[in-house]
């Protein structure tokens, strides 16, 4: 996921994990948020301006489902 020059990304991430506080959180690499359907784990670059996206759920199209949901709230 490409990201805006101006977007801090340390500062949403860690508003992430706020807002998923009641989830399971693994901050190890990035911020992985385990949920009952599934997973999805937000990794910055260090060398580029994006934030990788992995997600695993029930289905291909659950998990894009999940993945999508966090990219939303990261723009």
């Amino acid at each position: 996921m490409n990201l805006s020059p101006d977007l801090d990304v340390d500062k949403t991430l860690s508003e992430i994990q706020k807002k998923y506080a009641a989830e399971r959180l693994t901050t190890v690499d990035g911020v992985k948020i385990d949920f009952k359907e599934g997973w999805v784990h937000l990794r910055k670059s260090n060398t580029e301006p994006i934030v990788r996206v992995y997600a695993e759920g029930k289905s291909p199209a659950e998990a894009e489902t999940l993945a999508k949901k966090l990219m939303d709230e990261i723009v």
